[in-house]
C-alpha cells in the first residue's frame, strides 16, 4: 500500500498537487446561440457545493462503498455515516440559505436510484424530489450532479464506462430521475470533473510502484468481492479506456435530461488548475500540457448551457515538464500550493476557448487554519470581480465545500468545509469563512 503521502494525493483536490427566488431565474443561453458576455448578468449564483457519496452516508450499493471496505484499499477510512446529511438534508439546507446563499449543487446517487440494473428506486427518486422541495422553499437554486464520481456497484462490475452501451446505460438513469425531478431542478451537470482521469494521470506519474500496486490490489478485491472479472471505477481508469464512451455518456445524458420534464441550463464540469510557465521557453509545453489536462471535454463543454469551473490551484511548467511549488510557498492540508489567483486564470481560459457562460462549480481549500480559508475566498473573489468587469459571462460562484466532509480515500481528515461537523454527534458548526462569505453573498455581487 503507498504512504500517507501518496493516498492523500490521489483524490479530486489532491490531484494536481503530487449559486431568492431563482427557481424562476432567467436560464443561461443554449447551446448554439451566439454568446453574448454580459457585465451584470442577474441574478448571479452564490452556493455551496456537496457531492451525495461524500455527505450521505450509508451508500452501499456504490463501487465507492465497496473498495472502501475491501482489503487491501487505499482508502485512509471508509465514509461510513458521512456526514449524515441523507436525513439532514433539511437542516443543511436551511443552513446554507440563513448563511446568505441562493444556490445549492449537490449530487443525486446513481446506485441509491437504480441500486440493480434497470430497477429503480422510487423511494430514493422521491428523496431527492424532497431535496429540490427544500432548496425551493429556502430560496435555493437546485444545481443537481447526476455523475460525481460514484457508480452503481453492478455497474462497475460488468466494466462500469469500459464498456460499449454504458452510455445507453447512463442515458437511461438520466431519463428516469429526470421524469421524476426534472420539474423542479435549476441547473444541472452530466458529469463531475469529466477530465478527472487526465489529471489523475499526473500522480500516477509519480506516486510510485507502491501506490500502483496497492490501487490493483483494491480494484481485484473489488471483482472478486462482486463476483466478476472486472472492476471499473470512474477515477482509477486511465482516460483512453473510458473517455470515448464518457463524452459519449454526456451527450446522450444531456438530450435525455433536456428532453424533460423542465427547462434548466445543462452543462458539464472540468476539473481546471491554471498552467503556467515558469520560463518562456516552457510555454509551448505549458501548452501542451493544458491541452492534454483537459483532452476532449471543452469541445464537449461547447455544446453545453454553460461550462463548470473547477479550479483550487496551479500547475507550473518548466522546460523538463511540471516543477514543484516556489521554494517558501504557502501549501494547503491536500499538499499543493495556495493560490487563489488561478481561479482567474482558469475562468478567462474557459470562456475564451467554449465560447459558453461559465459557472464557478468548486473552488476552495483544505486547510484548518479559517483565516486561511477567509483570505483564499477573498482573493479568489478579486479575480471573479476582474472577470465580470472585462464582461466575461460569468453566471456564479459555488464554493466547495458547505460541510467538512468525506474525502475521497483521504478520509476525513483534509477540511475543505465552511462548517464543520462532529464526526459522532453530526452537528454542524458554521466556521467564521461562511459568515463571511455568506455576507458576500448577500450584496449581490463580488
Amino acid at each position: 500500500m503507498g504512504s500517507s503521502d501518496e493516498k492523500a494525493g490521489l483524490t479530486r483536490r489532491g490531484a494536481v498537487g503530487s449559486l431568492a427566488a431563482l427557481a424562476a431565474a432567467p436560464g443561461l443561453a443554449t447551446a448554439g446561440t451566439a454568446h453574448r458576455p454580459r457585465k451584470a448578468p442577474a441574478p448571479f449564483l452564490w452556493g455551496t457545493a456537496t457531492a451525495a457519496h461524500q455527505i450521505e452516508g450509508g451508500n452501499v450499493h456504490s463501487d465507492f462503498w465497496l473498495a472502501e471496505n475491501v482489503k487491501p484499499t487505499v482508502f485512509a477510512e471508509p465514509s461510513a455515516d458521512a456526514c449524515d446529511s441523507y436525513h439532514r438534508y433539511g437542516e443543511d439546507i436551511a443552513l446554507a440559505a440563513r448563511l446568505g446563499f441562493n444556490c445549492h449543487r449537490f449530487g443525486i446517487e446513481w446506485a441509491r436510484i437504480e441500486p440493480e440494473p434497470g430497477m429503480f428506486s422510487m423511494a430514493a427518486l422521491d428523496h431527492y424530489k424532497r431535496v429540490i422541495e427544500a432548496c425551493h422553499a429556502h430560496g435555493l437554486a437546485p444545481m443537481v450532479t447526476y455523475s460525481h464520481w460514484t457508480v452503481p456497484r453492478w455497474f462497475a462490475a460488468r466494466g462500469g464506462f469500459t464498456q460499449a452501451d454504458s452510455p445507453d446505460l447512463f442515458a437511461r438513469f438520466a431519463e428516469r430521475a429526470t421524469k421524476h425531478l426534472g420539474d423542479g431542478i435549476s441547473y444541472a451537470s452530466t458529469f463531475n470533473e469529466a477530465n478527472i482521469q487526465r489529471i489523475a494521470a499526473i500522480l500516477f506519474a509519480g506516486g510510485g510502484d507502491q501506490l500502483r500496486q496497492a490501487l490493483t490490489g483494491m480494484i481485484g478485491a473489488c471483482a472478486k468481492a462482486s463476483g466478476s472479472d472486472r472492476f471499473s471505477m470512474v477515477l482509477f481508469e486511465p482516460a483512453e479506456r473510458v473517455e470515448p464512451q464518457m463524452v459519449k455518456a454526456h451527450h446522450q445524458a444531456m438530450a435525455a435530461i433536456k428532453a424533460g420534464p423542465g427547462s434548466f441550463p445543462v452543462g458539464v464540469t472540468i476539473s481546471m488548475q491554471a498552467v503556467e510557465a515558469v520560463v518562456p521557453a516552457a510555454q509551448a509545453r505549458a501548452e501542451a500540457l493544458r491541452g492534454a489536462l483537459y483532452g476532449p471535454w471543452l469541445d464537449a463543454a461547447k455544446g453545453a448551457d454553460f461550462v463548470g469551473v473547477q479550479t483550487y490551484t496551479r500547475l507550473r511548467v518548466g522546460p523538463d515538464g511540471i516543477v514543484p511549488a516556489p521554494q517558501g510557498a504557502e501549501m494547503t492540508e491536500a499538499g499543493y500550493e495556495f493560490r487563489p489567483e488561478a481561479l482567474e486564470d482558469t475562468i478567462r481560459y474557459a470562456a475564451k476557448v467554449t465560447g459558453r457562460p461559465v459557472i464557478v462549480t468548486e473552488n476552495g481549500i483544505a486547510t484548518n487554519n479559517d483565516a486561511r480559508r477567509i483570505a483564499y475566498i477573498d482573493q479568489a473573489l478579486a479575480g471573479v470581480k476582474r472577470c465580470l468587469a472585462d464582461g466575461i459571462d460569468l453566471r456564479g460562484y459555488v464554493h466547495w465545500s458547505l460541510l467538512d466532509n468525506f474525502e475521497w480515500i483521504s478520509g476525513y481528515k483534509q477540511k475543505f468545509g465552511l462548517v464543520a461537523v462532529d464526526r459522532t454527534t453530526f452537528r454542524r458548526s458554521p466556521k467564521p469563512s461562511a459568515v463571511h462569505l455568506g455576507q458576500i453573498a448577500r450584496k449581490g455581487r463580488p
